[in-house]
């Protein structure tokens, strides 16, 4: 059980297990807001989720910014790092998540810079799945992609549920299937939101609507295929009033301890 598991399951008088920020929005940050902050990462088990990392960027690693993170997380005992696979930079910041080419040399690229990370770090970061719209000089399928890197860069996987619904809608492939095909093993937490109906074969990722049926029940199918692992709501805007919320989260919870009920022999069982 890694530092992030451990730390939830010692947090069960919460209301929440833990929160996650984006490290951009609050280092340097100080007077009021900084104390703020920092009463918060006292009281509650912290993750973040970075957003300008860009490990499959052109532009050389911002290796400054990586220190900088480090004494961030030493300073607010943040538990775990993750990113995106994929890039928002090159000469300037993109403001956006682009699709890294699917193919072996960006494999060896992006693995390359996410060992360099780790190094600067000294700890184990997590890569998650994202939902991308072109495939640009596409020679292997997302799953080999993603898996490549996870075992080149030997790095954890952040596993967003609802980007692989919007993936399997937007490109057509079966997402059970895709689930299932993923390291387990590697899974370090996992992310869960709502999405924008564009078309019948078009959702947008926005973090901006209740999640649906079709990903809950995805949910219920990573916990049944590889065990309850922690799990974050997402929520960027259209924020609905706090219970709404809290509910999403309870029924997060619900699932989980459905399969935490569930010896690993009997999901298995289930899962034939």
């Amino acid at each position: 059980m890694g530092p992030l598991r451990s730390a939830v399951s010692d947090s069960a008088d919460l209301p929440v297990d833990f929160l996650e920020v984006a490290p951009e929005n609050w280092i340097g940050v100080g007077g009021r807001r900084g104390r703020g902050f920092r009463e918060i990462t006292s009281r509650f088990p912290m993750v973040c989720h970075g957003l300008s990392l860009s490990v499959g960027g052109p532009a050389p690693l911002d290796e400054t910014f990586i220190h900088r993170m480090r004494q961030f997380f030493d300073l607010h005992g943040i538990l775990y790092y993750s990113e995106h696979l994929s890039y928002c930079s090159d000469d300037g910041h993109l403001y956006d998540l682009m699709p890294i080419p699917f193919t072996a040399e960006a494999i060896e690229y992006v693995a390359g810079r996410i060992r360099r990370v780790q190094d600067i770090l000294e700890r184990r970061i997590a890569i998650e799945n994202v939902s991308y719209y072109a495939a640009p000089g596409q020679e292997l399928s997302e799953i080999e992609f993603i898996k490549g890197v996870l075992e080149e860069a030997d790095c954890d996987l952040l596993l967003d549920v609802n980007n692989i619904y919007v993936n399997s809608i937007n490109h057509q492939y079966d997402a059970l299937e895709f689930l299932r095909a993923l390291p387990g093993e590697r899974i370090a937490y996992g992310h869960i939101a709502g999405h924008y109906d564009a078309a019948e074969d078009l959702k947008i990722d926005t973090h901006g609507a209740p999640v649906i049926t079709g990903v809950w029940d995805l949910l219920d199918k990573a916990y049944q295929a590889f065990g309850v692992f922690p799990t974050v709501l997402e929520r960027d805007f259209n924020i609905p009033p706090l219970e709404d919320l809290l509910e999403e989260v309870r029924h997060i919870a619900g699932i989980q301890e459905k399969w935490r009920r569930l010896p690993a022999k009997d999901r298995k069982s289930a899962n034939a």
